[in-house]
């Protein structure tokens, strides 16, 4: 198993794409803190009744308390923090109806929640976990990105923005973190099957499938599979780099 031992942390991880990597993680013999400002449980009950060891926190990313006690009670229930994968992350259709919408038409508060959430809560819990890190000498993180992080998309620039920050924030981390063989690491997804994606299209947000190359629809297991690799100690060596997932919506 690829990630046998391995402790992991997997935010946003109470449904849709973060529901699938910590099933996948824990498939892969990993011990798991899943955590979510939704109740995570359910996800947790999974990974238990396949004998999986699981530890549920209810965790804000947007707050640096929340993510240090989450950091915190993983060292204590496991004595170690080798992966964090940080998906957690806001997006259109379910939590902002709006989302679409002509930048003229973009205020400051459209940006506001995609900033909050999408930079400065990935970078609390890169910060939460570091100095772990650094004390094991090694780990890795995986940030969620987007594909709209690479073109720009302007009928949702705020988020696409963010997205982009955070790839940006990777390189940053791989350069500032790759002397304490800690390696940082991105998965850019295009259109995924979710709950919040179905939710989104149901809006307005159209049909992606047909600007793929493979006319098949990307599942949050294909997510999850990338996710896994560049945790893994296959891995090692990549670092500050961006993998996407996107069946050829976008060639990068």
């Amino acid at each position: 198993m690829r990630l046998e031992n391995k402790v992991c942390i997997v935010t946003g991880s109470a449904r849709g794409l973060g529901r699938a990597i910590a099933l996948r993680c824990a498939q892969e013999g990993a011990k798991l803190t899943v955590c979510d400002i939704l109740e995570c449980e359910p996800v947790a009950r999974e990974i238990e009744a396949n004998d999986g060891e699981v530890l549920a926190l209810e965790t804000d990313i947007t707050s640096e308390n929340d993510v240090a006690v989450m950091a915190q009670k993983t060292i204590e229930r496991f004595g170690r923090i080798d992966v964090l994968v940080n998906n957690a992350g806001a997006i259109g259709g379910i939590e902002i109806p709006d989302f679409i919408k002509p930048v003229e038409e973009m205020v400051a508060k459209d940006w506001d929640r995609y900033l909050e959430v999408n930079i400065k809560g990935t970078f609390n819990c890169c910060k939460a976990v570091m100095s772990y890190m650094k004390k094991q000498g090694q780990g890795s993180i995986v940030n969620i990105a987007s594909t709209a992080g690479f073109n720009g998309s302007t009928h949702f620039l705020h988020y696409s923005t963010s997205k982009g920050g955070v790839m940006t924030m990777t390189r940053g981390l791989a350069t500032a973190l790759g002397e304490f063989n800690i390696n940082v690491n991105a998965v850019a997804p295009g259109v995924v099957n979710t709950e919040a994606m179905q939710a989104l299209h149901s809006g307005g947000g159209g049909d992606q499938t047909g600007r793929q190359l493979i006319k098949k629809a990307v599942q949050p297991e294909d997510i999850a599979a990338a996710v896994v690799f560049l945790a893994s100690d296959e891995a090692r060596m990549i670092t500050g780099q961006t993998l996407a997932v996107n069946a050829g919506e976008y060639l990068h």
